[in-house]
Parts: C-alpha cells; sequence; structure tokens
C-alpha cells in the first residue's frame, strides 16, 4: 500500500516566504489571502486558484497574486518586487517549494470595486509533501 503525502498549504507557505522577505527589506506591505476592510493603500493578495499533483510527493499549485498601490507608480514598484521574491523562492527553508513558473506575467488590472491601481501575475509552485505519520 503507498504511502499517504500530506501537502502543505501552498497559499500559507507562500505568504509566510513573502512577509518575512518584505519584512528583511524594510517594506512595510500587508500580505494575506484575503482584503480586510478597510484595504491598506499597499497590500499584496495571494489566492490559489488550482493546479493539480504532478506526482506522488509533488503538488502544483497555481496561485494568482494582487499587488495594490497607493498610485500606479506604488503598485508597478510593488509588483516589480514581489515578483522577484517570488521567482527567488525555490529552496527557502528546506526547500519544500524547489521550483517557481511564472504563467501569467504582470498586467495592470484596477480593482472592480474602487478603481485603485493594482498589477496581478499568476505562478505554479512546485511543492514537496511529507508522509502522514501512523
Amino acid at each position: 500500500m503507498p504511502e499517504a503525502i500530506r501537502f502543505p498549504d501552498a497559499a500559507e507557505v507562500y505568504t509566510r516566504y513573502l512577509r518575512e522577505r518584505l519584512g528583511a527589506r524594510g517594506d512595510p506591505v500587508q500580505v494575506g489571502t484575503r482584503v480586510p476592510n478597510p484595504r491598506p493603500a499597499r497590500l499584496v493578495r495571494v489566492e490559489r486558484i488550482g493546479g493539480a499533483q504532478l506526482d506522488v510527493v509533488t503538488d502544483r499549485p497555481r496561485l494568482d497574486v494582487h499587488c495594490w498601490g497607493a498610485t500606479e507608480a506604488d503598485a508597478a514598484d510593488l509588483v516589480a518586487v514581489v515578483r522577484a521574491l517570488t521567482l527567488a523562492m525555490p529552496g527557502w527553508r528546506g526547500a519544500v517549494v524547489y521550483d517557481v513558473v511564472e504563467v501569467g506575467g504582470p498586467n495592470l488590472l484596477p480593482d472592480a470595486a474602487t478603481s485603485s491601481p493594482r498589477y496581478v501575475f499568476a505562478v505554479e509552485l512546485s511543492i514537496r509533501g511529507a508522509t502522514l505519520p501512523v
């Protein structure tokens, strides 16, 4: 009988990584999986929008990353930083994530409710699972 493999929550792993890396840069940006009310001027929101298990030990979640800024230039700067940090993620803290592929590059998509500047991009992460304890 094959072993049961559990995969970590991709959005949680990714948001924790971004918070740590942005914090190390001294960049005060809220990162999460929900949009708070009221929404801060600078925000990164992450959502798993699909993906699939590739093999016995690899999950390949697809994440949408939304970056708001106070101005269009601020949002563009934020998405450039977040994108660079995202593509540098493989190998972070024990290599839970060992590959990142961009599947949709940054594009301007103003917030539908407020017209606030927002850029979005999409990535797929290769995440290693772990055997469930018996």
